[in-house]
């Protein structure tokens, strides 16, 4: 058993280089959490985590705003590190389990809404979940990487070991036409498209149907250009995400029609959230692979969807902790249904955590390699920076090239540095660096 004698908290804004959209609306800025744990026999372990309000309870951020938002998830994470102060825990997945409820319920009265989405909990814990795992990390015999630092019960769900990963870049609402050329044409093979735009801000959902079926003409014409040696088909992959937009099952079916039309639902090989997690539709009749992400909070919301039709997860260590997201690969696995993981604009370090985890799922059967969503680098304006802050800052994995993240002996042997305590880190927790803003 750990116990956990001391907790400390800390807070950076990120400025994004360009406003970010989905769900309707626009970030400008990330908020970027650090935990740091420290043990009775004076281990310490540090996690980071990246807060999204707009994409964990988007109601919140069109509340509050998203100075306001964020600091409301940032007092949620204070509170949980709290918590843990004094506590034993066996396995970080034991210690999650046991906080999750109250941090869940804190957030819940601070932000005023008793139907707070637990997605909004689970993004606050990220950073502290990290730390707990690299505390771990320390106690045992970790040779074999991951696969041998997850509690055997879980194990069952990380079953392969790429050695290469297919980047996934973000198309977000605003991405011109010739980025989208640019990304094509360094090698990138499947793209996430953001879908759900409300130009107007009104709420129309006639229109948002009817930018989307006109973005997916725009970036199809392009993406036909150019061809890839990584999909079975040859052709670049889609992979569009609805945040919940939808608001009905015959304007999805219109979306799906158009894009056959256009040639272009074959290419189609994820197609995530349609609709809002509360409108229960089953979609086992459409010719499409939909999958799961907000609506997917626990292992009870997963079984849920896979009887609708699902037959994908988004798996996200960095928005809802590693702990969560095991217990969620494991259900997966045993019901066979396809896990990658995505992003939510991770720093470095963190997204090497969520490569940690990619690098060990098969492939979707569209792709020949494996896949991870990785758009930290076309968002954040301090990027090189942060990255210098990485404990294998020069790793030749960190950086993708020709949109492929490869993957060596080195990575898997210290799961990507992603547990270890970078010096900036640490100096910012325990020495006198002064926060970032």
């Amino acid at each position: 058993m750990i116990t956990i004698a001391e907790s400390k908290h800390l807070s950076i804004q990120e400025p994004l280089l360009e406003p970010f959209g989905f769900k309707g609306d626009y970030l400008t800025e990330l908020w970027q959490s650090v935990a740091g744990l420290r043990s009775h026999d004076g281990a310490i372990g540090i996690g980071v985590g990246v807060q999204s309000v707009l994409w964990s309870d988007d109601r919140v951020f069109s509340q509050y705003g998203e100075q306001t938002g964020n600091a409301l998830m940032a007092n949620a994470t204070q509170y949980a590190l709290m918590l843990a102060e004094h506590t034993e825990f066996d396995t970080p997945i034991d210690l999650m389990d046991r906080l999750f409820p109250e941090v869940h319920a804190f957030a819940q009265r601070s932000v005023g809404r008793d139907d707070l989405r637990a997605t909004f909990a689970l993004n606050a814990l990220v950073a502290l979940d990290q730390a707990a795992w690299s505390l771990y990390s320390k106690g045992k015999d970790a040779g074999g990487g991951f696969q041998e630092l997850v509690p055997e019960s879980y194990r069952s769900a990380l079953s392969a070991r790429q050695q290469q990963l297919g980047c996934i870049p973000l198309v977000s609402y605003n991405l011109s036409e010739e980025k989208i050329e640019q990304i094509l044409g360094e090698g990138y093979f499947i793209l996430k498209i953001k879908i759900g735009a409300d130009p107007e801000q009104n709420g129309d959902p006639a229109k948002m149907l009817e930018w989307d079926k006109q973005r997916l003409s725009q970036i199809h014409r392009i993406a036909s250009r150019f061809d890839t040696p990584y999909t079975r088909n040859g052709k670049i992959a889609y992979y569009l995400d609805a945040n919940g937009r939808y608001d009905g099952k015959g304007r999805m079916i219109s979306f799906l029609e158009h894009a056959d039309r256009l040639g272009a639902l074959e290419s189609i090989v994820l197609l995530e959230e349609p609709f809002n997690e509360t409108n229960v539709i089953d979609v086992s009749d459409l010719h499409v692979r939909f999958a799961a992400d907000e609506s997917i909070h626990n292992e009870n919301d997963a079984q849920l969807r896979i009887e609708m039709g699902y037959k994908a997860i988004a798996l996200k260590p960095i928005a809802k902790t590693m702990s969560m997201s095991l217990k969620i690969a494991k259900l997966a696995r045993d019901k066979g249904i396809h896990c990658f993981c995505a992003d939510l604009t991770a720093n470095p370090v963190l997204a090497d955590w969520n490569k940690t985890l990619a690098a060990q799922l098969p492939p979707l059967p569209e792709l020949k390699i494996g896949v991870l969503e990785a758009n930290g680098q076309q968002n954040y304006r301090n990027w090189e920076r942060m990255k210098s802050w990485h404990p294998y800052s020069d790793a030749s994995w960190i950086t993708p090239n020709k949109g492929l993240f490869t993957l060596d002996d080195s990575f898997f042997n210290v799961m990507g540095g992603a547990l270890e305590i970078g010096s900036e880190y640490e100096n910012r927790l325990y020495g006198r660096g002064e926060q970032t803003k």
